[in-house]
């Protein structure tokens, strides 16, 4: 399996490009707008296509890139049932696999930063039979959990889904194991978190150890916690989120 972690140190976003080379299929998660002719000369390099493209959620705090991408390479679109965008996609269930040759990916639903959110757990069939690492995407962060306001509306408020995070933590990220490789989709410098670390990788064990918002004893304390000292939103929040629910191949929004 061929693997890149894409970096935008401008917005500390993580994007992941990677695939079967076998069978000439990679997939994009969490393509920035900004780096679609790196994810394409990339594929190229390796004389790979870019068949599928996947966002964890419907992004506030900068524009995909997944419609540029689609549109320039005929990759078929991936977002969680739910996500409430208006643009052709499929709908991924929780547990659902995209299959890339010898590259499988499972989607495990993770709500609570956005009430439509998966992680995605990545294998590799030539290298064995269980998972070799997981997208976990604004759930869980290196030295952090995902800020539970941005997509609070209505009756789902900042405490509802802070709740509803650390149950997708506990029941779906956590049981995992502790030796398989996490990659978050951000870093330190990202409105996402609060205590996010510089180094873009990290394994479930090391974060299940290490990292300040898992150490509460009780959903209450964790809660608690995430609530405090939220940073400020992103600037251009509602347009940004509005550019991605409508799927814009161009925007000034950056």
């Amino acid at each position: 399996m061929f693997f890149r972690q894409v970096l935008n140190d401008d917005t500390a976003c993580a994007s992941y490009l990677f695939g079967c080379k076998t069978h000439s299929a990679f997939a994009v998660v969490e393509p920035h707008v900004d780096l679609i002719d790196d994810y394409i000369a990339l594929a190229g390099a390796q004389g790979a296509n870019i068949v599928a493209v996947l966002d964890t959620h419907l992004q506030a705090d900068h524009v995909s890139g997944l419609p540029q991408l689609v549109a320039r390479t005929g990759a078929t679109a991936y977002l969680p049932e739910g996500a409430g965008v208006d643009f052709d996609h499929h709908p991924l269930d929780d547990r659902e696999v995209v299959a890339l040759g010898n590259t499988q990916i499972q989607a495990i639903a993770t709500p609570g930063h956005a009430l439509a959110h998966h992680a995605y757990l990545v294998t590799d069939d030539t290298r064995g039979q269980e998972p070799w690492f997981v997208l976990t995407g604004d759930a869980l962060l290196v030295g952090d959990a995902g800020r539970p306001d941005l997509h609070a509306h209505g009756d789902h408020t900042p405490e509802e889904l802070a709740r509803t995070l650390y149950r997708s933590l506990t029941e779906r990220l956590l049981i995992l194991p502790d030796h398989l490789l996490l990659y978050p989709s951000h870093y330190s410098g990202s409105l996402c978190g609060r205590g996010l670390s510089a180094n873009p990788s990290s394994t479930i064990g090391f974060e299940r150890r290490h990292n300040a918002a898992l150490q509460f004893d009780s959903e209450d304390a964790f809660v608690e916690a995430l609530l405090q000292d939220v940073p400020p939103a992103p600037a251009q929040q509602a347009e940004i989120v509005a550019a991605n629910r409508a799927g814009h191949a161009v925007t000034e929004v950056r």
